[in-house]
This record gives C-alpha cells, sequence and structure tokens, in this order.
C-alpha cells in the first residue's frame, strides 16, 4: 500500500536558540482539522561520524511538555543524535510557533485533548514523507508523555517507549483541589473555557519565576538557556494553562489510569524532587507495566533532560542504550 505522503513546505528553525546539532529543519504541517502545526528534525551523525561507520540507529519521536517548543530541544538532539539517533520534535497546537486555538493569547489552550492526536497524526506523515530510518521510539515528556501513551493505544508504530515525567496525573495543591474540581465540572458550561486557571500566571513560568526556587531543574544554566529563549523569541512563550485545558487534561489523565499498560517495552524517568505531575499516578502505571522500568533520579527536578551535565549524561546514555536494545 502507497504511503500518504504529504508536499514539504519549510517553516522557521531558530537555531541560534536552539543550540543543537548542525543541520537542523522544521516543516509546516497541516492537521486535519485545519491547524498549522511545526515540526523540526535533526539527522543522525552521517556514518562516518559513527563508530564503524554505522549508519543510522532510528528515529525517535520526541513529545514535548506544555509550553515547550522544537528549540528547547536542541541540546537533547544533539545528544541524541551523536549516539546515532534522528530526533523529531513536535510544536503541540497552541504553543511554539503552531497555529494557537485562542488567536492571540498567551494562554495555553486546547479545545479537546484528544486533539492532539491529530498532531500526532500529522507528524507521522511529515516522518514518512521525509523517509526517516527506522526503527522509529517514542520518547514523551510530561504532557507530551500523556499524549504519547495515548498514541501507543492508537497504534503509535514505535518499538519501546522513554517517558521523563509523565503527565499521567496533575499535581494539584490539597487546598486547590476542590476548586480545580469545581471548575473542570462547570467552567465551560458557564463561559470559563478560555479563562486562565488560578494560581498560574499570563506570563512563561521561566520569566514569572526566579531560578531559587524553581520547580524544573536544579541547573541554572540550563534555566537561563529556556528564559533566554523566551525573551529572544516571544513567539514560543506560553503562559498558564486555561480552564478547559485543565478540564480536558484531567479527564485525559482518567481515562488513561483506567486503561491496562500497554505491551510495548518502556523506561519511565522521574525525578526525587518532582512538584509538577503528580507522582503516585506514575508509580502506579509502572508497577502494573509488566515490560516496564521506572528509573528514580536522585535529587532531580521535573526537566531530567535538563538537569545538570552529570544526570544528562546518564539519562541520554540509558535511553540510547534502552532503544539500543530493543531495534530488532
Amino acid at each position: 500500500m502507497a504511503r500518504d505522503l504529504m508536499e514539504l513546505t519549510s517553516a522557521p528553525y531558530l537555531a541560534e536558540l536552539a543550540e543543537g546539532p548542525d543541520g537542523g529543519a522544521a516543516h509546516w504541517v497541516t492537521t486535519d482539522d485545519g491547524l498549522r502545526i511545526r515540526v523540526g528534525h535533526w539527522h543522525a551523525r552521517p556514518p562516518e561520524q559513527q563508530p564503524n561507520g554505522a549508519t543510522a540507529k532510528g528515529t525517535i519521536l520526541l513529545f514535548p511538555g506544555r509550553t515547550e517548543y522544537i528549540e528547547k530541544y536542541g541540546i537533547t538532539a544533539s545528544d541524541l543524535t551523536n549516539r546515532g539517533y534522528t530526533v523529531v520534535a513536535i510544536d503541540w497546537r497552541g504553543q511554539g510557533l503552531a497555529d494557537r486555538p485562542l488567536p492571540n493569547s498567551p494562554l495555553g489552550h486546547v479545545e479537546r485533548f484528544s486533539d492532539y492526536q491529530r498532531d500526532v497524526r500529522a507528524s507521522i506523515k511529515l516522518v514518512e514523507t521525509l523517509d526517516l530510518p527506522k526503527p522509529w521510539f517514542l520518547l514523551g515528556h510530561s504532557m507530551g508523555g500523556a499524549i504519547g501513551l495515548q498514541a501507543v493505544y492508537e497504534a503509535l508504530p514505535v518499538k519501546a517507549c522513554v517517558f521523563s515525567a509523565p503527565m499521567w496525573g496533575i499535581q494539584i495543591p490539597a487546598p486547590l483541589r476542590p476548586l480545580a474540581n469545581l471548575l473542570s465540572l462547570v467552567g465551560p458550561g458557564f463561559g470559563l473555557a478560555s479563562m486562565r486557571t488560578p494560581t498560574t500566571t499570563i506570563d512563561p513560568y521561566v520569566l514569572a519565576t526566579p531560578f531559587p526556587g524553581n520547580a524544573l531543574t536544579n541547573d541554572a544554566d540550563m534555566y537561563r538557556l529556556m528564559q533566554r529563549q523566551v525573551t529572544m523569541d516571544p513567539r514560543l512563550a506560553v503562559g498558564g494553562p486555561t480552564v478547559r485545558w485543565l478540564t480536558e487534561s484531567i479527564k485525559a489523565c482518567a481515562q488513561l489510569a483506567r486503561r491496562p499498560s500497554p505491551s510495548l517495552p518502556c523506561l519511565t524517568f522521574l525525578g526525587t524532587e518532582e512538584q509538577i505531575v503528580n507522582t503516585d499516578a506514575i508509580h502506579q502505571r509502572m508497577a502494573r507495566w509488566p515490560s516496564g522500568e521506572l528509573a528514580m533520579i536522585d535529587g532531580a527536578q521535573h526537566e531530567v533532560m535538563m538537569e545538570d551535565h552529570g544526570t544528562r549524561t546518564n539519562v541520554f546514555a540509558r535511553i540510547a542504550a534502552f532503544f539500543d536494545q530493543h531495534r530488532d
């Protein structure tokens, strides 16, 4: 059967912000509901730069978290392409340079959490059109972990998956849970869907929160990188989520929790100082994932791929070794 290929349309790739490997590129793709999203990719090092002249080992489909964008993963791409993998990253609808469902709004928004699967399908068509090397693997961070797990249930063609602090539950402070539950039940019906979720900010987290006491990383250089990226190109900036995003995300996490774990091999990283996502949901999921492993990273916060150099080196080595193990 012929593959459903698409016409290639180049999109901006902000190489000076990404600090990624040479040759990075991005394309526009259009989802089946008419939104334009951006998909970037970095090729594995060429064979002459690989041990024993080896060809690319495969392609890693990197599913970013809420508020994130392609360029944030330039350093991640550098490490993984050096280890022989081509890397693809997505600007989900509502963030990065992708179309935003709420025009001119800095808030993170989605009408239905399942709409992210439209973005996944459009991205896969691009990967097929580019004929990126197989096998394919999934690497999902935070919200991308929820999107990725849902995509696996919908037959995403990957051989194995790795998750970093996946959003399989949302960490809501106990005093705010009644309000969050109330908003999720009645907010959309009362015209509050596009309202900013209480306790969040219009500004991106990294600009609204100083490095001391932040919940993302212990590495000041990585935090400054994130701040510099959204400051130098404010188009990348996303503030707090809307009530609709919260409502849809709570529902999506609950639906995922009711499903059995896939048979796909899985490695999940979780920092011991995690404060963003619900850690109980991760422990419960991995406890019932027969071919899964939960790797706790001592002292790490939410961004294990943007922690100190030693932590990053360890995490990327384990990711590559895991995918190496499941290439056949």
